[in-house]
């Protein structure tokens, strides 16, 4: 696991949560972000990104 996939898979986990349940637009806009950030991560680790939708806890 390399330090910066890491950084990031954290950093969009916790982008994720902190947006996951606004109703907004906006809000789940950030969601997804903080997803697509997570998953970066975990692709630069040789991990399978999350496919299931921010929020469904799937």
């Amino acid at each position: 696991m390399s330090v910066k996939g890491q950084m990031k898979e954290a950093a969009g986990f916790v982008k994720e949560e902190a947006y996951e349940h606004g109703k907004s637009p906006e809000s789940q806009q950030k969601a997804q972000e903080g997803r697509n950030l997570r998953n970066e991560g975990r692709v630069e680790d040789g991990k399978a990104p999350k496919t299931t939708k921010p929020g469904t806890g799937h």
